[in-house]
């Protein structure tokens, strides 16, 4: 698998895809509502990335920013075949993968300097806390960071962060927390509870990972997440994310899609089952009136973008 995300223009968002799978990404594109992808490796990282724009009827146009806005260059095929191997390449980072394209550089303009934020110590504490605690949960994006970035501190008469201050701030962490997970070796137990909600999914279990903000909207909305012949669900809402990342186990809720205590109980055990079948410890006392968590937990996720 290709260590990239694909976003398409028709708000879809295929997380490693295979070689192939990118190849059918971009042949498909072309027809409106679905003429753009944008490539982005694994982890996401400021001012890196690979697009492609075509129109039915015409040509391909490639572009790729390395690293600054004014490394941005484009170029235009007259087939998806070149596009494919050209992105290919990219996303395996091997040397020379632009060759044999006529790329011209773009010019985006000067980059806006941005002016450093003007807070409180108490206050700039605060947001980078508090940034820093959804980058350690390890699901949002650096768009979703640099948004609660400049949304925290809002009240109903003053917005003392901006956007761009806000993307700047959110990047930096994120660039910290990238360094810091490079040392990381082998696999962590956020990947190992993904291989056991991805073991639960495929025996028909709905299974969730950081779903909803809280209990009343999980509880809510699982049940449109569910294929019809679903016997339950499981899952771990923002909340429960926030205390896996401070270090206080991982709370999962669970439950039967009859509503019968009985069948709630069965999807516990096979929760349990399948943690234990990754190595993660799940501590439970068998009462389908009680959550299950997982503890002891390093919480280690790694970030995607």
């Amino acid at each position: 698998m290709l260590e990239i995300v694909v976003r398409t223009e028709n708000r879809e968002r295929h997380v490693r895809v295979s070689a192939e799978e990118l190849g059918g990404l971009v042949r498909r594109i072309g027809g409106d509502g679905d003429r753009f992808l944008v490539v982005q490796r694994i982890p996401d990282l400021p001012d890196v990335f690979a697009q492609v724009w075509h129109q039915a009827g015409g040509d391909y146009t490639l572009e790729y920013r390395d690293g600054a806005a004014d490394r941005q260059l484009q170029a235009k095929v007259d087939g998806p075949e070149a596009v494919i191997a050209a992105l290919t390449g990219w996303a395996r980072q091997e040397a020379g993968w632009e060759g044999g394209l006529a790329w011209s550089s773009l010019d985006m303009g000067p980059a806006r300097e941005v002016p450093p934020l003007d807070l409180g110590e108490d206050e700039r504490e605060e947001l980078e806390r508090r940034v820093r605690q959804v980058l350690v949960g390890g699901y949002a994006s650096r768009a979703q960071l640099a948004e609660l970035a400049e949304e925290y501190l809002v009240t109903q008469d003053r917005r003392p962060v901006s956007r761009e201050q806000a993307q700047s701030l959110a990047d930096r962490l994120w660039l910290e927390r990238v360094a810091e997970q490079a040392g990381w070796q082998g696999e962590t137990d956020p990947e190992r509870l993904t291989r056991a909600f991805t073991a639960l999914q495929d025996a028909g279990i709905t299974a969730r990972e950081n779903f909803t903000c809280c209990r009343n909207c999980g509880q809510s909305e699982i049940g449109g997440e569910a294929h019809p012949d679903a016997r339950g669900f499981v899952y771990f809402h923002a909340q429960c994310t926030d205390s896996a990342a401070a270090g206080r186990g991982l709370t999962l809720l669970y439950g039967g899609f009859d509503g019968s205590p009985q069948t709630t109980a069965a999807i516990g055990h096979e929760v349990v089952a399948a943690l234990e079948a990754v190595g993660l410890h799940a501590e439970w006392d068998h009462d389908p009136g009680r959550a299950i968590t997982v503890t002891p937990l390093d919480w280690r996720r790694r970030l995607i973008g």
